[in-house]
């Protein structure tokens, strides 16, 4: 499983995201987008996609972006990832 995750350092959601992905032990390369943040959400919104305001943290499995962190924890709660 390939997971990637972009953050910036000031995001709670980011901090959650990657404590709960390193309390399932869960492998992921970390994208810290801050020094470049509005550039990056650009570079986000075309790559994946996004309609409107492009959120972090952005959370991208297998090459499908999953969301946020509440869409993280919809899919681990629903079955639709597991780790």
């Amino acid at each position: 499983m390939n997971v990637e995750i972009y953050t910036v350092d000031y995001c709670p959601y980011c901090k959650k995201a990657l404590a709960f992905l390193n309390e399932h032990n869960v492998e992921y390369t970390q994208h810290k987008i801050d020094k470049d943040e509005s550039l990056w959400r650009e570079k986000l919104a075309h790559m994946y996609d996004i309609k409107g305001e492009v959120t972090v943290p952005q959370i991208i499995i297998d090459g499908k972006r999953i969301g946020g962190y509440s869409d993280l924890m919809e899919a681990y709660n629903s079955g639709c990832i597991k780790f």
